[in-house]
């Protein structure tokens, strides 16, 4: 599939902002199943400083400084990808869940996906909940699924419900929450066994035939994530949408957690109150 990615991200402050600096992580990654084939970034006012460069998990990051006094900031990106999807093995071709927990067999970049980050540190809340879906023995993928499907069935989609800095600990208790809780979660589960899994953002296309509901997460930006199989490699796992992602999902970034991989973030000087919005527009071409 081919989609042509609008994400527009504008700032209003109700006094002048005389410096702002942001870190924006927009481009789509270049994967075996996705090239990014263009991507451009307009921001206006124009910046005084622009560089770019690749962070360590190998996400692109833009870095812009404007300067002079403004009242308003738009930063919009957009980008034509081309996405194949990845191999999804048969469930039960899958090795044994406890294989992806034994380190010493694990690569590096495998590994530091195991440990615990500070946005989700859960594990004592997580882990029975967990060991539900992952009996001795049973293949790494069968487990995920059934996870997967718990999380879906048992927490409600509340955009109302939670902010980025909501911890995990409020939304297990209240069973409410948006995608990127449901990620944090379930890497939250994952990660409590043994279990590499990295946080995952992008962008979803849903184009729902008639009379049947539009999935959760279109025109928005979208989290997920992806947890390591020995001998397969990384698989990807959307509990908003209780699926494994295909040709529908633009990857954008990964990394440990939220912070790793926040659209775009950044300072200002001035500017008192702020208004923020956020427009994300994902068109298949063909």
């Amino acid at each position: 599939m081919r989609y042509d990615v609008t994400h527009t991200t504008e700032y209003d402050y109700s006094e002048s902002v005389a410096v702002s600096h942001h870190v924006a992580r927009l481009k789509p990654r270049d994967l075996p199943h996705q090239e990014c084939v263009h991507h451009e970034l307009a921001i206006a006012p124009a910046p005084a400083v622009t560089s770019t460069h690749e962070d360590y998990f190998g996400n692109l990051v833009t870095i812009v400084a404007v300067q002079g006094g403004h009242t308003n900031l738009v930063i919009r990106a957009r980008s034509t990808v081309t996405v194949t999807g990845p191999y999804l093995p048969p469930p039960g071709d899958t090795p044994p869940w406890e294989a992806a927990a034994d380190r010493a067999q694990l690569p590096f970049d495998a590994v530091e996906f195991v440990f615990d980050s500070t946005a989700s540190r859960s594990q004592f809340i997580v882990d029975a909940y967990a060991r539900a879906s992952f009996p001795a023995g049973r293949p790494l993928l069968e487990g995920v699924l059934d996870l997967t499907a718990r999380i879906h069935d048992e927490f409600t989609f509340d955009p109302k419900a939670t902010t980025v800095a909501t911890p995990l600990t409020e939304v297990f208790a209240t069973r409410r929450g948006v995608c990127q809780d449901f990620a944090r979660l379930e890497i939250a589960c994952l990660r409590s066994l043994g279990m590499p899994a990295r946080y995952v953002s992008g962008y979803m296309e849903t184009v729902p035939p008639p009379d049947t509901p539009r999935l959760v997460g279109a025109d928005a930006s979208h989290a997920w994530l992806s947890v390591y199989c020995p001998g397969i490699g990384w698989i990807p796992v959307d509990p908003t949408n209780n699926l494994l992602p295909s040709d529908t999902h633009i990857t954008v970034a990964w990394g440990r957690d939220y912070n790793d991989v926040s659209p775009i973030r950044g300072v200002i000087l001035g500017g008192g109150a702020h208004a923020l919005q956020v427009h994300v527009d994902v068109v298949r071409l063909n």
